[in-house]
């Protein structure tokens, strides 16, 4: 065991956060800390970090055990460079090799033969420590680390002063992975890592051999690693044993079960209460009544929490139809100062597309969002946006034009016209607002909140084009879930940015990577993206190998030379041959993937208008229109399915279009 949780309680302001945590933290334990926002996670891990004391229990440390926890207390005002900053932790091994430089010097100066059995023995202890704690290679691991975290060779000797505050937060994550704790703590690892440093960081973490406490609202990243979970939710706590998704059956069970033995303990009281109150007033039966009445008084009763909040559902009322082709840029052209981000880059978005933008930080994915939402200049090329389009753009800056002396419904309101008013608390509850959250001002809201009620105001009145960076910023599990659902529903174009992969897997249609100035396009969601990319590099060199890839990973070598000059002419013409032939048959695969969902769509298409028509024939009955609550029903049956088949011809467009292009490809 390397540390114990052994009763911990912890209340703020009069509420209790959670009371009575046990918990055994071994090596090789991967547990998520998770719960709604307030539930007090993050107060737990800094309880467990000895950051903060509990108000009851004990954090119980085996002796010589580490605990490191991911901090967000970095001064962004130093002058000192990164690659200075990260080595610090390693400054330990520093004074190890000073001790070791000086023993040297005296055992050189003593002479052989003559030195002391104290000396040596000083000698063999430090150099011991000094090669266990890894000083002959510090700086090459400062190096793998850094790369691995997304720093270019150059970035790592500016000043701290020059980098965000996200890049800072990978400084010190860089410095926790680097001091090699037994026991980590962290919260959000991945809020600020762009998908090859999160790929990266997962690996560096299966490596790890201590234990793990993760706070993480990235699903695919507690899916991957979690093995136990622990809840805190309405101050108490509960521990499942288990993957991430077993942790949420295993509830669901649960729930299921309180739900029933509550139903069968309400029966039972109310059978009590009603021999009670039949009987009360009757001297014969008194000794029953009271012994009834005492052993109601003696009864635990079953509460249950009110359903999780990520069961409401937001639907984004549909938006005006745009024109086929919603914005195209051709050529563009775009530097900041010397640095050349884009030169003649072209991209186009048709009516219906749900493009997700991936590549490494730094690669220009922010820069294009913003081009194409109109709000970023460029300097040469063209950029057309397409008839009647309507664009709506969230950006994280957008939480800071929030004002903090308005209430959150107040905030909303600004952003309404009239007819929207009578919805404003409806529309606030789908974004997990309800009861006296929307009294709250501004001003107290967390972060996570703050994101909720700045995409609230934006998707109030939806455009028809919606472009979204990093939209599940600060948002946790709940939120993500009620967002994902509603533009998986969403009628309009979609172009996005983001780091959460289940989100992206579930919202995106199209991929097209970043890179150097460079766009690279694929079909589908991002896992198969990289399925694609993947399977492009194969037998090259590893995708993580360009991103500072840990352990020395390197491209592979170059296949030997062939016997035979025939032979080695035929090999170099299969080897140039092969990734056309990929390509290839990538291409002909989307082709017949989307020629079948274009044949589904048809078969639905004809179903539902033959629905249409015989709803057609039923209002030309006469009789029909002597009931006109029937006509109105009727009606509305016939607008709705009028609204599906248009939103059927519009999917048929879109992928009659694609099917189109790729036939082009393939002659």
């Amino acid at each position: 065991m390397l540390l114990r949780l052994d009763g911990i309680s912890k209340g703020f302001a009069g509420r209790t956060l959670f009371s009575g945590v046990d918990l055994d933290v071994r090596a090789g334990d991967r547990i998520g800390l998770v719960g709604p926002n307030g539930a007090g996670k993050t107060t737990l891990l800094r309880i467990v970090a000895e950051d903060e004391a509990p108000d009851a229990g004990r954090v119980v440390v085996s002796r010589g055990v580490r605990v490191g926890m991911l901090r967000q207390e970095i001064d962004p005002t130093l002058d000192r460079p990164v690659r200075e900053e990260v080595a610090s932790v390693l400054a330990r091994l520093d004074a190890l090799e000073q001790e070791l430089r000086q023993l040297e010097a005296e055992i050189a100066r003593a002479g052989s033969g003559e030195v002391s059995a104290e000396v040596a023995a000083r000698y063999d202890r430090a150099r011991a420590a000094f090669e266990l704690g890894g000083g002959f290679e510090r700086e090459a691991r400062v190096e793998r680390v850094l790369a691995g975290l997304g720093f270019e060779p150059d970035d790592r000797g500016r000043p701290l002063r020059s980098f965000s505050g996200g890049w800072l937060m990978r400084v010190e994550l860089a410095k926790l992975l680097l001091s090699a704790p037994d026991v980590l703590l962290l919260d959000e690892p991945t809020n600020h890592l762009d998908l090859p440093s999160i790929q990266w960081f997962e690996e560096t973490l299966t490596g790890f051999r201590g234990g793990v406490i993760v706070i993480s609202h990235d699903r695919t990243f507690l899916r991957r690693h979690v093995s136990r979970v622990l809840e805190l939710e309405g101050g108490r706590c509960t521990l499942y044993e288990g993957s991430y998704d077993r942790y949420l059956a295993q509830r669901e069970e649960r729930r299921t079960q309180l739900l029933a033995r509550k139903a069968s303990q309400d029966r039972e009281i109310a059978q009590v209460e009603r021999f009670i109150e039949r009987f009360r007033y009757k001297a014969t039966k008194a000794r029953q009544v009271q012994s009834r009445l005492k052993a109601l008084e003696k009864v635990d009763r079953i509460v249950i929490e009110a359903p999780s909040r990520r069961r409401l559902r937001l639907r984004i009322p549909p938006p005006e139809r745009a024109g086929d082709v919603v914005i195209a840029l051709e050529d563009i052209h775009k530097s900041y100062g010397s640095t050349k981000v884009y030169q003649g880059a072209s991209l186009k978005l048709r009516r219906g597309d749900r493009l997700a933008l991936v590549g490494p930080n730094g690669a220009g994915k922010s820069t294009l969002l913003r081009i194409l939402a109109g709000v970023l200049p460029f300097d040469s090329g063209r950029r057309e946006p397409g008839h009647n389009v309507q664009i709506g753009f969230f950006a994280q800056h957008q939480l800071e034009s929030l004002d903090p002396s308005r209430t959150v419904l107040e905030e909303l309101a600004s952003a309404a016209r009239s007819d929207d008013v009578p919805r404003l608390r409806g529309h606030l509850g789908a974004f997990l607002f309800s009861g006296e959250d929307v009294d709250k001002k501004v001003s107290v809201l967390s972060g996570g909140e703050k994101a909720r009620l700045a995409l609230a105001k934006m998707l109030l009145r939806p455009a028809n084009f919606l472009v979204l960076d990093e939209p599940t910023n600060h948002l946790d599990v709940d939120a993500c879930e009620v967002l994902e659902e509603a533009l998986r529903e969403y009628q309009g174009t979609l172009a996005l940015i983001s780091h959460d992969r289940t989100f992206l897997n579930a919202v995106a249609t199209r991929v097209v990577e970043v890179r150097a100035g460079r766009l690279r396009e694929f079909l589908g969601n991002y896992d198969e993206y990289q399925r694609a990319t993947t399977e492009a590099e194969a037998p090259g060199r590893s995708a993580v190998a360009g991103h500072g890839a840990p352990h020395g990973v390197e491209g592979s070598a170059p296949p030997p030379a062939a016997k035979g000059q025939e032979e080695t002419r035929a090999s170099n013409r299969k080897a140039a041959g092969a990734p056309g032939r990929e390509a290839e048959r990538l291409r002909r695969k989307a082709r017949d993937k989307t020629a079948k969902q274009i044949a589904a769509l048809e078969a639905d298409i004809l179903v539902r208008e033959s629905a249409l028509e015989a709803l057609g024939w039923k209002l030309g009955d006469p009789e029909i229109y002597k009931n006109g609550d029937k006509v109105r029903t009727l009606e509305a049956e016939r607008a709705a399915a009028k609204d599906a088949i248009d939103l059927l011809y519009r999917e048929w467009e879109r992928l009659a279009a694609e099917l189109e292009a790729l036939d082009e490809v393939l002659g």
